[in-house]
Order: C-alpha cells, then sequence, then structure tokens
C-alpha cells in the first residue's frame, strides 16, 4: 500500500500516485509492498526499495548510513502497547527532499502522526521535518506504554502486598510480571534505537537549526525516560522477590506440617514396635487387655504432642 502526501496550506496531505508530476510529494510512505509497487516506485523516484530479509538481517552497526547523496536510516518502532507487543523494523530513505518508509505492518506511531500532521497545520516544512517528528511520536508513544506499565505493575503492586497468595495465585502474577518484564525492556530497546537514530541525524548537519533544537528535546526526553524503565526494572525485581517469598512461604507451611506429623507420630512407633517383639508367648495370651492398652497408650502419645504444637501454633 502506498501514501503519498504533500503540503497544502501547511498541512500533509495525501495524494494520488498521478499527480506527483504535479504536486511534488515530501513524504511516501510504503506499507507491505507488492512487486508493482516496487516498480512504480523505481520508475517515478529512481529509488530501489530494500527488500524485508534486508532490513532483518542488517547489522546495528550499518543501520545509519549515507549513500550517492541519500541518507539511509533503519529504526523499530513499537508495534502495541499491550505485554506482548513487539517491534515494526521501518527503513528510511531521505532522497531529493522526499522522505521515503517502508515497513511491513502499519503502527500505531506512523497512524497517529498522519491524522494529527493533516489537522493540524505548519506542523511540518519538509521531510526532515517529518522523519524528525516521527522519531518525536515513537518517544511520545513509548511514555505512552510505559504509563500503561505503570497502571498494570500498580494493580499487581495490591495483589501482591494486600492479600495473602496461594500457590497459584503466586503463579498468575508471576506471568504478569514476566509480561511486564518484557514490555518494559522492549520499550528500553526501542528508546535506545530511537537515541542512535537521532544522533545520527544531529551528526549529520543537515538538520536547520529548529529542527536540531527539536532533535535535541527528544534526546532529553529519551533520557527522562530512561530513569523510568529503570525505576520498573527495580519495581519489577522487588515485585518478583516478593512473590517468590510467598512461594517459599507456602512451601515451608507443608514442610514444617509434615515434620510435625512425622514427630507427633514418633512415639505411636515406638510403642508399637516394643510391644510387637515376641520373645517366647504372645502377650496378649497372659494379658487379654494388652491390644486395648497398647492402643490407648499409642493415642495418648499422638495426642499430647499434637496439643502441644497446637498451643505453640505449629499446625496453623
Amino acid at each position: 500500500m502506498l501514501n503519498i502526501f504533500t503540503l497544502e496550506n501547511g498541512r500533509l496531505v495525501g495524494i494520488q500516485p498521478d499527480e506527483i508530476a504535479v504536486r511534488k510529494p515530501i513524504w511516501v510512505d510504503v506499507i507491505a509492498p507488492g512487486d508493482g509497487e516496487r516498480e512504480w516506485v523505481g520508475k517515478a523516484f529512481s529509488l530501489i526499495l530494500p527488500q524485508p530479509e534486508h532490513l532483518r538481517d542488517i547489522e546495528a552497526s550499518a543501520r545509519f548510513y549515507e549513500e550517492e547523496g541519500r541518507l539511509h536510516l533503519r529504526s523499530d518502532f513499537l508495534l502495541g502497547k499491550e505485554s506482548d507487543s513487539r517491534s515494526v523494523i521501518v527503513a528510511f530513505v531521505l532522497s531529493d527532499n522526499v522522505l521515503f518508509s517502508m515497513h511491513d505492518e502499519d503502527t500505531p506511531v506512523f497512524q497517529h502522526f498522519r491524522l494529527h500532521s493533516h489537522g493540524q497545520p505548519d506542523l511540518v516544512a519538509d521531510s526532515l521535518d517529518v522523519l524528525v517528528d516521527l522519531y518525536g511520536s515513537d518517544v511520545e508513544f513509548s511514555a505512552d506504554a510505559l504509563e500503561e506499565a505503570y497502571a498494570d505493575l500498580g494493580e499487581i503492586s495490591d495483589t501482591v502486598l494486600n492479600n495473602t497468595l496461594s500457590d497459584k495465585q503466586a503463579g498468575a502474577v508471576l506471568a504478569n510480571i514476566a509480561h511486564a518484564e518484557h514490555l518494559n525492556g522492549r520499550i528500553r530497546r526501542n528508546l535506545m534505537d530511537t537515541r542512535r537514530a537521532v544522533s545520527f541525524l544531529m551528526r549529520s548537519k543537515l538538520l536547520a537549526p529548529e529542527q536540531f533544537e527539536e532533535a535535541r528535546q527528544i534526546m532529553q526526553d529519551i533520557d527522562s525516560l530512561d530513569g523510568h524503565t529503570a525505576f520498573l526494572f527495580d519495581k519489577i525485581n522487588f515485585l518478583m522477590n516478593t512473590t517468590v517469598g510467598f512461594i517459599n512461604v507456602n512451601q515451608n507451611k507443608i514442610v514444617r506440617l509434615f515434620s510435625v506429623v512425622s514427630v507427633a507420630l514418633l512415639p505411636p512407633t515406638l510403642i508399637a514396635s516394643i510391644y510387637g517383639m515376641n520373645f517366647r508367648h504372645m502377650p496378649e495370651l497372659h494379658w487379654p487387655n494388652g491390644y486395648l492398652f497398647a492402643l490407648l497408650l499409642m493415642v495418648l502419645s499422638v495426642a499430647v504432642p499434637f496439643a502441644i504444637f497446637y498451643r505453640k501454633g505449629w499446625l496453623k
């Protein structure tokens, strides 16, 4: 799918492919292009779009470079704010004052930016503005995702700190904590990738003073969000350790119960063993009440330890 945009009265407006000769585009957004769309872009702009497999295999050190007067960038953008969210690889090419972006799936950052730039005039003035603002929108989206992670961890904290957890509940809490940690790690990685891209733009000396200042503000926002992600990691570790502590307490209760029962059953076992020792004759032949006496003695030897353990609270 091709989304082609030009500037009209300071607003980003979509145009059709056959209008590019009359209305010069500043941004061509290509989503999961087919062979026909790749061929059209190649003929209209003399540009070969990168293949998806090349985007995935590219080395981290070769994500940002200049070649033949064109600026090439490859960045990751978050797809969704949920705990199972993932990143979408986006390739940017800046050529002849036209920004080309190619990705396999549309992302919330691009959707929001298209709507925002169409409704607000003078938001962008050229293709570099579009690129810088996309990275700025990506940082804002990461901040929104962090706020949702805060809310999710707040609910987990209420569950962990205000209730006595069973093993089943603790397992569910651990799963939620793992999901929150995955999202936080994904956000942190996305911010690191955005930081590298914006830093490359600032070093490229292509930005106007206003664009450079905006890029500097984006870097400051990333620095502040890094502190939040570090705090979330600490909170996740605390909740993880607390939940594991509840599991250990539950297991200790079970082990303690078995220990108490084992100790309480030692006296009757000893009595039964002594009473069952036959040297010459069966004891009950000389004492008809021998069985009853042994059984009462065994019950008494169990009742007394259990009463003591109960008073000490070891059976609760």
